[in-house]
């Protein structure tokens, strides 16, 4: 007996709207750390290693607990999980407001944050979507990961309210909205899994409701073989993708990410235009995410190389910046970078599922989501020490787009299409 359309899509739509306002709100908080930046720096003339310091620790963090959150995502209660996550996230930010000492922010926005945005963001959230859709996940992940786009231009309001009420209310309203709108969502709207409610993922043509099978998330029985813990773990592909996660987002996206809107005040821009190529580039990222659909069409590794080639582009144009160059080349920049990012950030996690989607996706998913964590705790820290050492970002953004192209050498060589193909084939009757 077939599945009727009508409850599956309804239910699929509001897990994609819940997780779209969990990204935005909850990677707000991360990605607010550039507009802080300049702030905290004028108040207490911390170098600008020291203090870039407080945001790699914070993505080095998040790379230790995201295969962790990864792994209870199939043992545990993931309602319960975001749930914790949204909280200690919320508080962990308010908390930011009474730090007046470099420990002060590496204990509450380096260390508890990320624990929290862990619990509460891809690692949680990724494995969800791929349960809800069999097919069509590029598109889905996608719109869902918008929100992480758009929470940079949520950022570019802190930057309004810290003009206009300083950089320590910022924090308290900002963890504050995080808490007050998350909680009820999630306790109302969040499904882990459509068996919950006794429906099928969308696209999906196995009646797991009826199979009595209750491991594998909707596990696809068309892969080329059964991963086991063990077995993933030792595969080369996964550490690949690790790799390549590392690269593009830990040290090449953050680093850029941590010290754009310094480095645009140093080149003369005015604080609001710097902080509004955050918001640019969040506008542009929600752009590439919601075009990462044509990988289900052209393929993940044309779409990385799309990703990459956009990126390096940015890159060289941030590194020829200087006073007097005007906005286009600034917002140009942030364009092409937001592109890059948002085809990339969803891609990466597509091509996991391609390869490794089954009972134990969401400990894979997570170790992935690490790469990022462990690139970043290495990308910001080391922008602030060459700018300390050479007194010029020049080095720490041509470290940036090298590292975006090696990133996409190891996800070709990862091979996502590889598994695709072979999927197809075995789905075509003979």
């Amino acid at each position: 007996m077939s599945q009727s359309p009508r409850p599956i899509l309804f239910a699929a739509t509001l897990i994609l709207v819940v997780s779209f306002m969990v990204m935005l709100l909850a990677y707000g908080v991360r990605h607010s750390f550039p507009v802080f930046f300049p702030f905290i720096l004028n108040e207490y003339a911390w170098s600008r290693g020291d203090t870039a310091f407080m945001f790699s620790l914070h993505l080095l963090v998040y790379g230790i607990c995201a295969p962790i959150a990864g792994l209870l995502s199939s043992r545990g209660s993931t309602k319960l999980l975001l749930l914790i996550g949204v909280m200690v996230l919320g508080l962990a930010a308010a908390a930011c407001s009474y730090a007046t000492r470099l420990w002060h922010f590496y204990l509450l926005f380096g260390a508890l944050a990320p624990v929290g945005l862990a619990c509460a963001g891809s690692p949680i959230l990724n494995p969800t979507i791929m349960n809800w859709f069999a097919q069509r996940r590029g598109m889905a992940l996608g719109l869902a990961q918008t929100g992480g786009g758009l929470s940079f231009v949520f950022v570019f309001m802190m930057e309004s309210i810290i003009e206009g009420f300083g950089w320590r209310t910022a924090y308290v309203i900002m963890g504050s909205l995080t808490i007050a709108v998350l909680l009820p969502i999630v306790l109302l709207g969040y499904t882990f899994s459509p068996r919950d409610h006794g429906l099928r993922a969308v696209g999906s043509t196995d009646d797991t409701s009826k199979s009595g099978n209750t491991e594998a998330p909707e596990a696809d029985c068309t892969t080329e073989e059964k991963w086991t813990r063990e077995s993933g773990l030792k595969s080369r592909p996964l550490w690949l993708l690790f790799v390549s996660n590392m690269l593009f987002w830990g040290t090449g996206c953050y680093l850029i990410l941590a010290h754009q809107v310094k480095f645009a005040i140093d080149a003369g821009y005015s604080s609001t235009i710097a902080a509004s190529t955050t918001a640019v580039f969040g506008l542009f990222m929600v752009i590439g995410q919601a075009s990462s659909f044509i990988s289900d069409v052209i393929g993940r590794e044309a779409t990385i190389f799309v990703a990459s080639v956009c990126t390096g582009l940015a890159t060289v144009i941030l590194m020829f910046l200087g006073p007097g160059s005007g906005v286009v080349p600034l917002y140009t920049f942030s364009v092409l970078f937001g592109i890059g990012a948002g085809l990339f950030a969803v891609c990466v996690f597509v091509g996991v599922a391609d390869i490794f989607y089954g009972r134990h996706f969401g400990l894979f998913c997570g170790i992935v989501t690490a790469g990022m964590g462990f690139g970043g705790a290495f990308g910001p820290w080391l922008g602030g020490v060459l700018f300390d050492i050479s007194g010029t970002y020049r080095y720490s953004f041509l470290f940036a787009g090298l590292s975006f192209v090696i990133s996409f050498v190891c996800f070709f060589l990862a091979a996502p299409r590889r598994y695709t193909t072979i999927k197809r084939s075995r789905a075509t009757p003979a």
